[in-house]
């Protein structure tokens, strides 16, 4: 206490207490960071999945990986996190073109492969409508017939031919091709022309510079097709596509995206689907069998195999455009993202027994087509091609069997894999 004694008319002395301590501003928490794994690849010689999706589900649901053409980017494996990411607006799809960056590549790349997938605001919320009757359940239900001829015209073939045969030559590799074709305005006859040009840009994530260099010729492919298309109208879609773009309802560009996508994934993912149907169905002793005499089972089996079928092993890359936290984890601006829907549709947590193929399995949410504003507009023909396919193949080869001698061959530098070969008897 001080001793100093006030005066009258002084002001009172001030006090002066202690010096507050000087304290640090706390430091900030840094994210540790997240070690790179290489990207998970099915098993050689089999359709997958990855070995690694049950591990990264359990303790690295959000994971760094570095994918074949060197970059980077993050890994999501569980169901609730796939779902939530493939609708979120927050997140992307760039072209091949764009992602990923390349500082030594000229500002002026040229056209974009942009599929529907890449296509955003009025041009693809426009695109989606002119499709949704084209693509809806009456239209393609209408259309099983031509369909199912296609399926018989090639397997009266194939039952024609040598044994053992080749069934992915003779019939899962042509039949959505022809589908497709037929429903599209594409000619079958140029398959020879475009289909290694569609494999490289399906397989950028693997063959990226190969993917680049089909961009123009591709563009240059499916704009010959949609001028022809005004001068020589057919029944098909590309026609009905171009006579909205001439009413002003749709872009060019929109078109033109329609086009491209329908070589690139709108045939390839119902061969692989396909494809790794007959080869699941015919691996474990009785599924055929158990197919082929219960046709009722086949609504459910299309769906359980949707499900099960690991075609998606990390095909769909997208990137943020603002930061989102995830499961402690900071995905930046600018990062890419493979939501993995092929380890979300294996999740013990939403599919019990979810490594199983249980052809009578009932509560079957499955991901195999996406989710939200770019969900596969396709879906319906998806599941009419798959149905169809099977159906004719049980009818017109009850007895369907792989052969001892000879094995499938198999794409083992893909991620997204199907028999390449399937040397079978009947």
């Amino acid at each position: 206490m001080s001793s100093a004694r006030q005066l009258p008319g002084e002001a009172p002395a001030p006090v002066i207490d202690s010096p507050a301590p000087v304290t640090e501003p706390p430091a900030p928490v840094t994210e540790p960071p997240a070690p790179v794994i290489d990207m998970p690849v099915p098993p050689p010689g089999s359709m997958g999945p990855p070995e690694e999706y049950a591990r990264l589900r359990e303790s690295c649901p959000v994971a760094r990986v570095r994918l074949p053409m060197g970059a980077t980017a993050w890994y999501v494996t569980r169901y609730d996190d796939v779902r939530d990411l493939i609708a979120d607006s927050r997140l992307i799809r760039p072209t091949i073109n764009d992602w990923p960056p390349r500082p030594d590549e000229p500002t002026d790349r040229g056209p974009a492969l942009t599929t529907m997938m890449e296509l955003n605001g009025p041009q693809h919320t426009a695109l989606r409508k002119a499709l949704a009757e084209p693509f809806s359940v009456r239209t393609i239900q209408r259309r099983l017939p031509r369909i199912r001829r296609s399926a018989d015209r090639l397997l009266d073939a194939f039952a024609d031919g040598d044994r053992p045969g080749d069934l992915v030559g003779g019939y899962l590799e042509p039949f959505p091709l022809l589908v497709m074709c037929d429903l599209v305005g594409i000619p079958y006859e140029d398959r020879d022309y475009f289909l290694p040009m569609a494999d490289a840009a399906l397989g950028a994530l693997v063959t990226l510079e190969e993917g680049r260099d089909v961009t123009r010729p591709l563009r240059e492919y499916i704009r010959a097709l949609v001028d022809r298309k005004l001068r020589e109208p057919d029944a098909d879609l590309l026609t009905t596509l171009v006579r909205e773009c001439g009413h002003g309802t749709l872009h060019e560009e929109s078109v033109l995206s329609f086009g491209l996508s329908m070589l690139v994934a709108g045939y390839r993912t119902s061969t692989m689907f396909l494809g790794n149907a007959v080869v699941a169905l015919l691996t474990e002793p009785g599924r055929y069998a158990r197919l082929r005499d219960d046709r009722g089972l086949m609504p459910g089996a299309v769906e359980e195999l949707l499900r099960y079928i690991p075609v998606m092993n990390g095909v769909v890359l997208l990137q943020a455009v603002e930061d989102i936290e995830l499961r402690g984890r900071t995905i930046r601006a600018g990062d890419a993202v493979l939501p993995v829907i092929a380890s979300a549709n294996r999740d013990e947590t939403a599919f019990p027994a979810a490594d199983q193929l249980d052809l009578h399995r009932t509560a079957n949410n499955h991901l195999a087509f996406g989710r939200g504003t770019h969900n596969c507009p396709g879906s319906h023909l998806a599941r009419a091609e798959l149905t169809v396919g099977l159906e004719a193949l049980l009818d017109r080869l009850p007895h369907l069997h792989l052969t001892e001698e000879r094995h499938p061959t198999w794409d083992d530098e893909s991620p997204s894999k199907s028999p390449l070969t399937l040397p079978v008897g009947w």
